[in-house]
């Protein structure tokens, strides 16, 4: 006796293992510009959201955009962007009296952003980066797309 697998338990399995495969390689952020310099990146890990949706960190990177985290009174919280002479990342501002810059340490790559922010008052703001999604070369097509960066922050 011969056995068969509805059509539709195959499409599901084969659509569940392409899926799987999607994703697999984590982007950089470097975006491929040809002046990039290899380096390895950074593993960010993301702490579980507490029930109020927010999660703590102390160091944030651009895999880190849209997310919302959570600080105390007191507590530092560093931001490095890695960008490009080509691509560079626009400085790190956040709004109103929540967080006060404090020393971030030195930026070593042209293009990179590089940010630490204490928690001075609870409340709520938003850090926010951009940068161009483009090179600009000269005598080449080029876009004026935008690539964000944002994380809001709050502070108990």
């Amino acid at each position: 006796m011969r056995r068969t697998i509805p059509h539709t338990a195959v499409a599901l399995t084969a659509l569940a293992l392409a899926l799987a495969g999607c994703g697999g390689q984590a982007d950089s952020g470097k975006g491929g510009d040809s002046d990039s310099v290899s380096s390895s990146p950074t593993p960010t890990t993301r702490p579980s959201t507490t029930p109020t949706g927010c999660a703590p960190a102390s160091t944030l990177g651009v895999r880190d955009s849209g997310r919302t985290v959570c600080m105390a009174v007191g507590d530092t919280i560093r931001i490095s962007l890695d960008g490009t002479a080509k691509r560079p990342w626009k400085p790190l501002s956040p709004k109103g009296s929540v967080l006060e810059a404090a020393n971030s340490g030195i930026v070593l790559q042209p293009g990179d952003a590089s940010a630490a922010y204490k928690a001075v008052e609870k409340g709520k703001t938003r850090l926010q980066s951009t940068r161009p999604l483009c090179a600009a070369q000269t005598g080449r097509v080029s876009c004026l797309g935008l690539q964000e960066w944002w994380v809001t922050v709050v502070v108990r």
